[in-house]
């Protein structure tokens, strides 16, 4: 499972983190962490996940970003540098490699930035996009070669196509719908990676999975479909549904997210 929990103190108040343990999901790729571990630790220790292990990657800015791999026992390993510079020390990836019944499988949370088109924002998140690219590829060689499958789960703000933003005739020009943007997801689910939240969802429109905190957005579901799941491919062809968590209405929400499942045999 993989959701954006927008502050996870913030979830924590919110009932989130009880909502997440109910899944019974074998690993939880978290967003937008927003806390120290000290921090994270505070907020399980009062739920259900308080002895999961937490694979956390800190954000340098107090309160910003932040990616964790929750899972109910110790991966194997745990990365969060990598030779792909423009991924390190932002708080916006983490890998940890798990033993499953089918073999190794590598976990990688990932939060990218959101952009601003025109800005300096938008210049560092085409940075991180091109080091996210590179790690891609690295990850879809190593399963290629040595049969290690990967699973890249997280935000990554941007829509891919028409159906994956409810007015994107109205957000043709915004960050996470831009054509410099989507030709990244293009080439990637083009190549060695399946996008699980379409080919097990459904063609579409959506289901989205943010929507704005702000107006109508979520009662009208006028949404985006911007995080993902993507695997490798002997992953990919063992994956058997997908599904949005979407809240039952506006006042349960306990993201401007919901969180992304995708069951494998």
């Amino acid at each position: 499972m993989t959701a954006n929990v927008n502050g996870i103190r913030a979830t924590a108040r919110r009932g989130g983190l009880q909502w997440l343990a109910r899944t019974r999901a074998d690993a939880l790729c978290l967003q937008e962490v927003r806390a120290t571990r000290a921090q994270v630790e505070e907020a399980l220790a009062d739920s259900p996940l308080s002895s999961w292990h937490v694979a956390l990657s800190e954000a340098p800015e107090k309160g910003r970003a932040g990616v964790a791999v929750l899972t109910p026992g110790e991966p194997s390993a745990v990365r969060d540098t990598f030779r792909q510079q423009a991924v390190n020390g932002q708080g916006r990836w983490i890998e940890v490699d798990l033993d499953t019944k089918t073999g190794p499988v590598t976990v990688a949370s990932v939060y990218v930035h959101s952009g601003e088109a025109g800005t300096v924002k938008q210049e560092a998140k085409y940075a991180f996009l091109e080091g996210m690219d590179a790690r891609l590829r690295a990850l879809a060689r190593r399963a290629s070669r040595n049969g290690i499958d990967a699973l890249v789960c997280g935000d990554f703000n941007i829509a891919h196509h028409e159906v994956d933003i409810k007015n994107w005739k109205g957000n043709l020009t915004s960050a996470g719908f831009l054509p410099e943007e989507r030709r990244y997801l293009d080439r990637w689910f083009a190549g060695p990676w399946t996008d699980l939240g379409r080919s097990c969802g459904g063609q579409g429109p959506g289901p989205y999975t943010w929507w704005s905190w702000r107006g109508q957005a979520f009662d009208n579901d006028a949404g985006w479909r911007i995080d993902y799941q993507v695997a490798t491919p002997a992953l990919a062809a063992r994956a058997r549904s997908a599904s949005v968590g979407r809240a039952k209405s506006y006042d349960a929400r306990w993201s401007d997210h919901a969180a992304l499942t995708v069951d494998f045999d």
